[in-house]
């Protein structure tokens, strides 16, 4: 087998890790005979096995692994696949003390099929492959982390522990890739926003719930007054409605029978089934809110399409192993949209919707990093979905005429889908390679109904409206981590939280540069003076590594000539000019929002 070009392909990718996978469980066996095996798959950009064992990896343990790992890659020992009736699958792992294995052979029980099991040495796991030939093709590899993960992901279930590792054909191959990895990480706007100052958090506030520092604050103030005003130029009303709701009006949007353990609900769990009892929840999302404000009064055909923004707080009990700086937090902040439309309307509507996400990805340098994911229901997990199946494949197909129409390159996704409706999805990854949604639109064919939304038509008959629910720029906290890691921390001068900085070179040049700092604040800039009683040295490295992007040296000279001596970011030491030619070249940059 040439491994190499087997490699190219994305399922020789995955066979290649998946093989990777079975040899570290295999060492870990080997090395902790008591641990309990789990999963092991191969993930977008390596592999990992969760185990069950007494004490957590430390970083010792995993040397010891990759150690145990290479010797077993030296063996070539061949894979070797065998197939058992499900009883007696069930009964060798129970026999062998694989709890996990176990269940998840029951689960198969019952299908009729026979279960396949992938032998290597003196090791046998439950696996349905594929996998290479031999152990000894996996000879570039790296165990790069070990956390903790709940058994299925679920946070009532025991913490595992998982081994996150990588694998290539060639040592050249892996080490480029953890070159990467290790620049990613410089990156990481969990750990350059918290050295930068964007965010903080505290223990005693708790997981999930970060503190925006002033510079962050700021960027999310430009964000949202741009989005804000923009949403009003293309004709959105803008709303405020309350944090938190009682339970009735989740129970009539569904929220509560499909949503219930993603929301923070107030009151004693013991009072849920009360029909008496005052149960508040916040809200995870504004769209029943919202439609309150339809509600208001009849609607008319010719009030149609009526468009509802707002920037909304929200909050969402996400588990603590999802939580991620402040791309996965528990409150957040979103720029929600719901539209009302006629049917006839629904497609330009929604094509609409479309063009303001793109602007606004354009607008931040994030649309080429976007990919678009059409989500789709899963006809066959039908509790989790409200509807009949013949309106699901009907609005379905209305939404993927209007993609195709509009000429969009998405994929499909089965089981993504919003419980009332299908939606498309814009997914960005982090730095990490981890893919989060960050902008939505999705289209709501069953909500209006039951809400009892009507608009009368033009005959005088009451209908229905479709619904689109939407983000322009989504949440605003996830923009932020992905902007601090797409610049790098160095965002472009219209978002920067500090624009411009006076550096004046000596004491005596305070004054004029305070006069200056005025004149520049007059004119709109986010501005500071470095004034302290250091060398000018000294005060540039301190603003480079604050990432400002326009540094303004004041002397003798530029005091007496009304001029800057002017630094950019990335561009060094630019020369004298004119004040108002700074403030004329400072504004259009910011003004035209480049992210060049």
């Amino acid at each position: 087998m040439d491994v190499r070009t087997f490699f190219l392909s994305e399922e020789g990718r995955r066979t290649f890790r998946h093989t990777a996978s079975h040899i570290l469980a295999q060492a870990v066996k080997q090395l902790f005979p008591a641990a309990k095996l789990a999963i092991g798959p191969a993930v977008e950009n390596g592999f990992y096995y969760d185990f069950d064992v007494e004490t957590p990896f430390t970083p010792e343990d995993l040397k010891a692994i990759a150690g145990a790992m290479k010797k077993l890659v030296k063996q070539n020992l061949p894979l070797e696949r065998f197939e058992l009736p499900a009883g007696e699958a069930i009964a060798l792992l129970e026999s062998m003390g694989e709890p996990y294995k176990a269940e998840l052979a029951r689960e198969h029980a019952g299908k009729g099929e026979a279960i396949s099991f992938y032998k290597q040495g003196d090791f046998t796991d439950l696996c349905a492959g594929p996998h290479l030939p031999s152990t000894g093709a996996v000879k570039a590899f790296a165990l790069t982390s070990a956390t903790g993960a709940y058994w299925r992901g679920d946070s009532k279930n025991k913490m595992l522990q998982r081994i996150y590792g990588t694998a290539f054909p060639t040592k050249e191959e892996l080490q480029e890739y953890l070159a990467a990895v290790e620049e990613a990480k410089k990156r990481d706007h969990n750990k350059l926003g918290r050295e930068l100052e964007f965010f903080t958090t505290a223990d005693v506030i708790g997981q999930g719930l970060p503190i925006l520092l002033p510079k962050g604050t700021t960027v999310m103030r430009v964000l949202r007054r741009f989005v804000e005003d923009e949403e009003e130029r293309r004709g959105y009303q803008q709303t405020m409605t309350p944090l938190m709701a009682k339970r009735e009006l989740y129970k009539i949007s569904g929220h509560w029978d499909h949503y219930r353990d993603g929301m923070f609900i107030l009151g004693d769990s013991a009072d849920f089934e009360k029909p008496e009892a005052e149960i508040l929840a916040l809200r995870p999302m504004t769209c029943p809110f919202q439609f309150q404000a339809y509600l208001n009064r009849q609607r008319s055909y010719r009030e149609l399409p009526l468009r509802y923004n707002e920037t909304s707080t929200l909050f969402r009990n996400e588990a603590s192993g999802e939580m991620h700086g402040l791309i996965r937090v528990r409150q957040f902040t979103i720029s929600e949209g719901h539209l009302a439309c006629r049917p006839d309307q629904l497609a330009q509507e929604f094509a609409d919707c479309l063009d303001l996400a793109k602007y606004m990805l354009h607008t931040l340098g994030l649309y080429e990093d976007a990919r678009f994911r059409f989500s789709l229901w899963d006809a066959n997990d039908r509790q989790k979905y409200i509807g009949e199946a013949a309106q699901w494949e009907a609005v379905q197909e209305v939404m993927r005429g209007i993609l195709d129409d509009l000429g969009v390159a998405y994929t499909e996704e089965a089981g993504e889908a919003a419980f009332y409706g299908p939606k498309l999805d814009i997914q960005l990854k982090n730095v990490h390679g981890k893919e989060d949604t960050l902008i939505t639109i999705q289209i709501d064919f069953q909500l209006a109904e039951r809400f009892g939304m009507t608009y009368v038509d033009a005959e005088g008959q009451k209908q229905f409206p479709f619904v689109i629910h939407r983000t322009s720029i989504g949440c605003y906290e996830r923009v932020l981590a992905l902007l601090i890691e797409k610049y790098a921390g160095a965002m472009p001068p219209w978002l920067a939280p500090e624009q411009a900085r006076v550096l004046p070179i000596s004491d005596r040049h305070r004054e004029a540069a305070e006069a200056l700092l005025r004149q520049l604040k007059g004119a709109g800039l986010r501005v500071t003076i470095d004034d302290r009683s250091e060398k000018i040295g000294y005060k540039i490295r301190e603003a480079q590594k604050e990432k400002i992007p326009y540094m303004l040296l004041l002397g003798d000279q530029e005091a007496e000539n009304g001029t800057v001596s002017l630094r950019r970011r990335g561009q060094g030491d630019v020369g004298a000019m004119p004040v108002a030619d700074f403030l004329a070249m400072a504004g259009e940059e910011v003004a035209s929002k480049r992210t060049d």
